[in-house]
This record gives structure tokens, C-alpha cells and sequence, in this order.
């Protein structure tokens, strides 16, 4: 049953397909609802009827009548079109004042959560530009909050990369440096540019956003560097703070006294309860870029802000200044990335963990099946693009398919068995020899047939007695009974007519579960339908297929084995 959203987006992609061509097509209709709802692929056929109708009616309007009822959709075309030729634009790679042969960037993950694909799309970017300027990609993990850092983070990001394809000449921690960001902060305090404070979090925050100072930003240098070391040996509560020492009321928000240094009592994974003083990243980060040699910080937009806070720092303390060059944040419809939303549902049990296939962590996208050459393609598209958008994961899937199109064995899947005995078959039509590709050298699959198949029973809803029926890539058969959901046929030469099915022959199938991903959110809540389990028969042959190899079921879509159990699971692409 269509809904009134897209009974409208129907209409004005027809009128707009008729806006362009003279003449509406069903068929590119059709494709275009269906890549934008790819749930009502269900009940194709009434979506197909709906869409025909519409068609009609639209072909029969004037040329002046199809513009004037598209022109309430002239902004949506306008917005389209925009997105359009931003997507097939050539991706731009260039960096300003990046220097060939003395160029290093940084990947620089907090190990507080899987890696995801907003991650991996500023990490292939950064290699890309490493390999360009000739220069060095690092991998750099900012982990200066013990609350929420682990070392299972950091080897899955590390998993991750492997995966991905994607090499780094060096690897550091901020953690590993704290004692040098100790000495920095001491000369920052020294040049009464940073003051300790022990106000609440909730008064600090109105300290900003007002304007007004608190009674520490008034304290003396001497003050100050008392108040620092005895936090740092651990006589202070951990209230205390450090922060900039700065105008209160600058423009820049992010330039009003941040904070830079903090107390967290939590043993660290890496370095234990050595350090209990822990510097934010708005402090630590351009430090380690600096004295590690980065001379281009590739980041996303949504940072920008950060900018003068980033260079003021380094001014401050006298350290070279890296480039910065923003990009655009990938963001992606219907879909979580906030790591605390997406432990909730795990803790809910909503989600399978951080590998669930809705999930756009790169661990959940490899179980799902998508590869890395996808994944890799997907982010170059975007270059150095500021354009902010909110992208459809169909595009990333679409990318996907057409690697997986060339070498994935096909088979037959049936969702709803329908029994249909055949009588009269020949020695030689009771041998099967099945390609496993259409066109590439893939190999067969080989059955000894029984006169017993079964059918999608959706495929039989418009036989009729005396009608014909091709069992796909076998023979054909002429309908002679519909009886209590059951059809009897008998085996006939080919005829051009004949309408193909998918099938399975008794004794040469097994039963399988299919998990069909949709997406995670449905207007910004978890959508329940996210996941749907469907039971099915799929040929035998899918026994001989190993965990984690990927297949197109005929008609149905690309799955990949997940499980290999008493009843197989596979994973929708």
C-alpha cells in the first residue's frame, strides 16, 4: 500500500521524465521509486500497476499542462540537479601549499569506538594525497580520555585499515607524549595565557556563553603554577581544571577560555595510573602535529571553528604551523554514527554489536559484504568537496555491485514455496548442468532431477491451466492442474512464449534464512523493520560455498554467507 510521500514522488518523477523526454517511461519511473524506496520491492507488481496508471495519465496532458503541474517540484529539480553534478563532478585533489616530497599527513582516530565510514572516507582521502605529494601517511591516535579509551579500539581501527587496504609509514599515541605536553602547558601558564580553575562545569559553561569571568581568570602567574603542580601530583580534586586564558567575549565561541587540561582518575590502557592530568585535544593535537612533522592537517568542516584556536596554541608556544585543509563530513541518511546511541541499542539489544550489517562501522559493512575497493571508490568521489549533504548508503551499495556483478555466482532462492510436480520428463531433462555465471568462467552446478520442484508461489499467481511455465535455464512445461496450492504440468519442448522462474528440485536444496538490511532509522528513531528474517530454499549447491563468499540470488538481490549452521544465514548487500 502506497503512502501519500511517495504516491507524490511517483508523480513528479514521471513529470519529470516527461518534462524531458516529450514521453513518461514506466520502466524509468519504476527504477527511480524504487532506488529511493527499495521497500516496496515487495510488491513490485502493484507498484508497477500504480506507476502505469500515472504514466497514462501524464502522457495524455499537454506540454503546457505537464510544466505547469511539475512547476510546484521546480525546487526539488533544482536541488537534484545540483547533487547531480556535484556527484559526477571530476573529484578535485589538490592542496594548498602542499609541497611534493615534503608532505605528511596524519589518520587521527580516538579509540573510544569502531571505525566508520565518515573515518575511512577522510582516510583513503589522506592517502590519496600522501601518495600525490609523494610525502607519509601516520597513524595517529589521539586517546587522552581514559573514561572511554580501549585497547580493543585500537586494534580493531588497526584490524580496519588492514582491511581497507590502506598502509602508514608511522604510528604514535598522544599519551605517549604528556610529559612534553606538561612542559608546554607550564610555559603557556608561565605567559599567563592559561589559569587553573575550579568552578563547576555548569558555571564555566555560563562563564562562556556570558561573557563574564570567573574569579581565577583574575589569579597571579605564581598562582596559577602552584594550582598546576598540584594537580599534577595528584592533590587536587577533580574538578580542577586548565583553561586558555583568552577574551571571554570573542566572536569565535571556541576561542572563549576552552578547557585544556583535566583531571580523570581512570587508569589509562596505556599508560595505567601514571598520569592523572589528561590535556583535551583542542590542546594536545596541534602540538603533536607540530613536533611530528605534519605539514597538512586534512579534517572535516564541521571543525573549522577550531581553526584559530588550533594556530593560537602553536603561536603561543612557538611550535610550527601545520596547513589546514577542510572537507566535507560525510553523513549518511537514515544511519547512527554517534557511538553512544549505537551502545545503547547494543545494550538494548537492538543491534548484534558493533559489526551489525545496518551499522555504517566499517566492520559492519565488511560482514554486510561490502568490499574495500567499494568503499574506497565511494569516498574519492567526494575530492576536496565542502559541500555538505546528506548521502544515500544505496549510492555506496550501488558502487558495490558493480565490483561484485563480474565474479559472484548466481542461484535460485525461493521465498514461498509453491509445489509443482512435472510429468513426462525425459532422461536427458532429469540432468541439470547450471552456469554459475551468465557470462563469466565460473564454473556449473550439476543435479540429478526428480519430476518434484518448487516455485515462488508470487510466479504463479497468473498461471492458468493450459498455460506455459520455463523452469529458468532448463525446460519448459505445459500447466495442466491448479489444485490446494499445488500445480501439475508436463514436460514440452521450448517455446518463445514461455514465462521463466526461479526453482528448486527436490532432494537438491536445503533450507536458509535470509536477513534483508533496510535502514537503521525511520524519521530519527530506531526503525523495527530494519531487519527483516525471511525462510526460504535455496539450491544445494550454496553447501559448497564458504563463509563470507558472496552470491546473487536471481531476482531476489547480492547475499552474503554470514553463517554456515544447521540452517544457513546470508546478508543482503
Amino acid at each position: 500500500m502506497l503512502n501519500e510521500k511517495q504516491k507524490e514522488e511517483i508523480k513528479k518523477i514521471v513529470l519529470k521524465n516527461a518534462l524531458d523526454y516529450g514521453t513518461a517511461r514506466k520502466e524509468t519511473a519504476l527504477n527511480k521509486i524504487l532506488s529511493k524506496f527499495p521497500e516496496l520491492r515487495t510488491d513490485i507488481k502493484s507498484l508497477s500497476v500504480y506507476i502505469e496508471k500515472v504514466v497514462v495519465d501524464v502522457n495524455l496532458l499537454s506540454k503546457d499542462e505537464i510544466a505547469k503541474q511539475a512547476s510546484r517540484f521546480s525546487e526539488d529539480f533544482k536541488s537534484e540537479e545540483m547533487e547531480r553534478l556535484e556527484k559526477t563532478a571530476k573529484p578535485h585533489f589538490f592542496l594548498e601549499g602542499a609541497v611534493v616530497g615534503n608532505f605528511m599527513t596524519r589518520f587521527p582516530p580516538e579509540p573510544n569506538g569502531p571505525m566508520q565510514l565518515g573515518h575511512a572516507k577522510v582516510l583513503f582521502t589522506e592517502k590519496k594525497f600522501a601518495e600525490i605529494y609523494d610525502g607519509k601517511l601516520a597513524l595517529y591516535f589521539d586517546d587522552t580520555n581514559p573514561d572511554t579509551e580501549r585497547q580493543e579500539f585500537v586494534d580493531a581501527m588497526k584490524l580496519d585499515m588492514e582491511w581497507l587496504g590502506v598502509s602508514y609509514d608511522e604510528e604514535y599515541y598522544a599519551s605517549d607524549n604528556i610529559n612534553l605536553i606538561y612542559e608546554l602547558s607550564e610555559k603557556l601558564i608561565a605567559q599567563g595565557n592559561a589559569y587553573v580553575c575550579s568552578c563547576s562545569p555548569d558555571d564555566v559553561k555560563k562563564s562562556r556563553v556570558s561573557g563574564i569571568a570567573c574569579k581565577h581568570k583574575k589569579q597571579e602567574i605564581y598562582e596559577n603554577m602552584d594550582l598546576w603542580r598540584s594537580m599534577i601530583s595528584t592533590q587536587s580534586d577533580e574538578g580542577v581544571i586548565v583553561r586558555l586564558n583568552n577574551d571571554l567575549t570573542a566572536l569565535n565561541t571556541a576561542m572563549r577560555d576552552p578547557t585544556l587540561f583535566r583531571i580523570k582518575t581512570t587508569p589509562h590502557y596505556r599508560q595505567g595510573t601514571r598520569y592523572t592530568v589528561w590535556p583535551t585535544y583542542v590542546f594536545n593535537t596541534p602540538i603533536i602535529d607540530s613536533i611530528k612533522g605534519v605539514t597538512d592537517v586534512i579534517r572535516s568542516k564541521e571543525f573549522e571553528l577550531m581553526d584559530e584556536l588550533y594556530f593560537y596554541i602553536l603561536n603561543s608556544l612557538s611550535l610550527r604551523k601545520p596547513r589546514i585543509h577542510s572537507i566535507s563530513r560525510l553523513e549518511i541518511t537514515n544511519n547512527l554514527t554517534s557511538k553512544r546511541k549505537i551502545n545503547e541499542l547494543i545494550k538494548q539489544g537492538l543491534l548484534w554489536g558493533y559489526d551489525d550489517p545496518r551499522l555504517v562501522t566499517i566492520a559492519g559493512l565488511r560482514r554486510r559484504g561490502v568490499t574495500p575497493k567499494a568503499i574506497q571508490e565511494f569516498s574519492m568521489r567526494f575530492g576536496m568537496s565542502k559541500t555538505e549533504s546528506s548521502i544515500d548508503i544505496n549510492q555506496l551499495l550501488t558502487e558495490n555491485k558493480k565490483i561484485l556483478d563480474n565474479h559472484s555466482k548466481r542461484l535460485f532462492f525461493i521465498e514461498k514455496p509453491l509445489k509443482l510436480t512435472v510429468n513426462g520428463m525425459t532422461e536427458d531433462s532429469s540432468k541439470a548442468k547450471l552456469k554459475l555465471h551468465p557470462s563469466a568462467d565460473l564454473g556449473y552446478r550439476n543435479y540429478m532431477l526428480s519430476n518434484t520442484f518448487f516455485i515462488n508461489t508470487y510466479d504463479a499467481n497468473n498461471l492458468i491451466a493450459g498455460g506455459y511455465l520455463r523452469l529458468k535455464d532448463l525446460f519448459d512445461v505445459k500447466i495442466e492442474n491448479i489444485n490446494n496450492g499445488e500445480i501439475t504440468a508436463r514436460y514440452i519442448e521450448k517455446i518463445s512464449t514461455a514465462p521463466r522462474v526461479q526453482w528448486v528440485n527436490e532432494g537438491n536444496f536445503i533450507t536458509c534464512n535470509i536477513y534483508e538490511v533496510g535502514n537503521l532509522l525511520n524519521n530519527d528513531s530506531f526503525n523495527k523493520n530494519s531487519l527483516n528474517i525471511k525462510e526460504g530454499y535455496v539450491e544445494s549447491y550454496a553447501e559448497t560455498l564458504e563463509v563470507g563468499e558472496i552470491v546473487q540470488f536471481e531476482r531476489v538481490g547480492f547475499f552474503k554467507l554470514d553463517k554456515k549452521d544447521k540452517t544457513p544465514s546470508f546478508i543482503s548487500l
